[in-house]
C-alpha cells in the first residue's frame, strides 16, 4: 500500500461547477468577477450569446458571442440554451455547447446573470449550480456608484435603480448572499464559498476510488 499512499500534492478528480454571481447593477458584480477570473485558474467565463450590437473594445467569442435575432431564434428553437432571457431590449442566453464536457474534467464556469437566468439555469442542471447574490450596503450607495460612472443620463439611472430594487426582491432565491461594502472583504467571502463548495462530497468524484484503495 506504501506506493500507492496518497501525498498532500496530489489532486482528487472532482466535477466542475456553474458558479453563479448576480447582483443589481453599480453594486460590484462585475469588479468581483474580474478579480476571481484573475486569480483562480480553475474558473473561465461562461461566455453568453447575445443579440445586441458590440460596444467598442468588445471582441466576439471572447466577451459575448454576438449574434443575429435569426440566429438566436435558431439556437432556441435548437435547445441549445442552458438559459436566456430578454434584457434591455436585447436577448441573451448561455450556449449549452462545451459546458457539460468541461465539468466532467473539473472546469468550472462564472456566469454573470440575473435571477431570471438563474431559475433557468437551475432547472436544467440543479446539482452542478451555485448561485451567489451580491448587495450594495444601501440604495444610496448604489445610486451614487452609478452617478459616478458619468456614463448614463437621469433617465437611465432611474430605470436603472427601479430594476435594482426588483432585482434586489430576489435575494432569498440564492444560496449564498454577500453585502459588497468592501471589494477586498467581499471577494474573500466569496472565495471561501467557492472553495467549501468544490470541496462537497457529491462534487468529489475521486474520493470513491481513493477510498476503495484506502480500505484496501
Amino acid at each position: 500500500m506504501g506506493d500507492h499512499s496518497f501525498k498532500s500534492t496530489d489532486k482528487l478528480a472532482r466535477r466542475g461547477l456553474l458558479f453563479i454571481l448576480s447582483s443589481p447593477s453599480g453594486a460590484g458584480k462585475t469588479t468581483l468577477s474580474r478579480m476571481l477570473l484573475e486569480q483562480d485558474p480553475e474558473i473561465t467565463l461562461s461566455v453568453s450569446a447575445t443579440t445586441r450590437p458590440p460596444r467598442p473594445g468588445e471582441r466576439d467569442g471572447v466577451d459575448y458571442h454576438f449574434v443575429s435575432d435569426a440566429q438566436f431564434d435558431a439556437m432556441v428553437a435548437e435547445d441549445d440554451f442552458y438559459e436566456w432571457a430578454h434584457v434591455f431590449g436585447h436577448r441573451y442566453g448561455t450556449p449549452k455547447g462545451a459546458i457539460r464536457e468541461g465539468l466532467k474534467r473539473g472546469q468550472d464556469y462564472l456566469f454573470d446573470i440575473d435571477w431570471q437566468g438563474t431559475q433557468q439555469l437551475k432547472q436544467k442542471d440543479d446539482q452542478d449550480v451555485v448561485t451567489v447574490f451580491v448587495l450594495p450596503p444601501s440604495l444610496d450607495e448604489l445610486r451614487r456608484r452609478l452617478e459616478s460612472r458619468a456614463q448614463d443620463s437621469a433617465e437611465v439611472i432611474d430605470a436603472r435603480m427601479e430594476r435594482a430594487r426588483a432585482e434586489i426582491s430576489h435575494w432569498a432565491e440564492y444560496d449564498y448572499v454577500v453585502i459588497n461594502d468592501d471589494v477586498s472583504e467581499c471577494f474573500a467571502r466569496v472565495r471561501e464559498v467557492l472553495d467549501a463548495e468544490r470541496m462537497r462530497r457529491t462534487r468529489q468524484t475521486g474520493l470513491i476510488p481513493f477510498v476503495r484503495e484506502l480500505m484496501g
